[in-house]
């Protein structure tokens, strides 16, 4: 893998509509045949819902229902975007950057995983196989095989979104649980572990570097790509007709 470059974006927090804006705008950027990593924050709490979910499943908790929403351009349960980092990972479509026989979902969790015990959470695991399921529309109240966990607890999640063979992929990292949905608990009630956004980061980064040979370059968006975000966020992710849509 010698000589592979993915960029590393800047850290930022936003609202619903122009993180899942700037997640597709890197989208596009793939297609051009960029890769991007970047970590993010979530300001104010949001809900989000997956491509196909209607959005009534918000109904079922009037917790939920009280909290903005943004449709997700990826597939997946509802998430509470609130005491979490969240990851997103555009790759060109084929190889290098897509293997054949490999699945990124599984090795981007693994690599959080590696990550998290570098950091001391020594009662990690992937899941070995699906969780029956569970009335609930909360991704966190469900598992799939190689969802992680901490002590039978899945504190991270995952979905994609491909076009054209290139794939946008992010999750969630449940960092503590949230008043808004308080069946989750997350790393610091499992472990008494607070975490940091830094260092929980830097260590992903490391990690990653470590088992794919890439190059992480840190770098800024490019002016179109900003440009683009803006514009999906006021015409897509911001407007009813895209988040009520089913």
């Amino acid at each position: 893998m010698e000589g592979i470059t993915c960029r590393l974006l800047p850290y930022v927090v936003d609202d619903g509509p122009r993180n899942m804006a700037a997640d597709e705008a890197l989208l596009h950027s793939a297609l051009d045949g960029t890769a991007s990593l970047r970590f993010y924050g979530w300001s104010p709490a949001t809900l989000s819902l997956g491509y196909f979910q209607p959005a009534s499943v918000r109904n079922a908790d009037p917790r939920l229902r009280a909290l903005p929403f943004v449709r997700r351009p990826s597939g997946g349960d509802t998430l509470v975007h609130h005491h979490e980092m969240t990851y997103a990972l555009t790759l060109p479509a084929g190889p290098p950057w897509q293997p054949r026989g490999t699945t990124w979902l599984g090795r981007m969790h693994g690599i959080i995983a590696c990550g998290l015990r570098d950091l001391g959470i020594s009662a990690v695991t992937l899941a070995s196989r699906a969780r029956p399921p569970f009335h609930e529309p909360l991704c966190f109240h469900h598992s799939t095989a190689g969802d992680v966990l901490v002590a039978n607890a899945k504190i991270v999640g995952s979905a994609q979104r491909k076009r054209r063979g290139a794939v946008l992929q992010h999750g969630a990292i449940l960092l503590a649980r949230s008043p808004h949905a308080p069946t989750l608990p997350g790393i610091r009630e499992l472990t008494g572990r607070d975490l940091g956004f830094e260092q929980l980061e830097r260590a992903i980064v490391q990690t990653f570097v470590s088992e794919t040979g890439w190059s992480l370059e840190r770098c800024e968006w490019q002016e179109r790509e900003r440009a683009l975000v803006e514009e999906l966020a006021a015409s897509k992710y911001g407007r009813d007709c895209w988040n009520r849509k089913r």
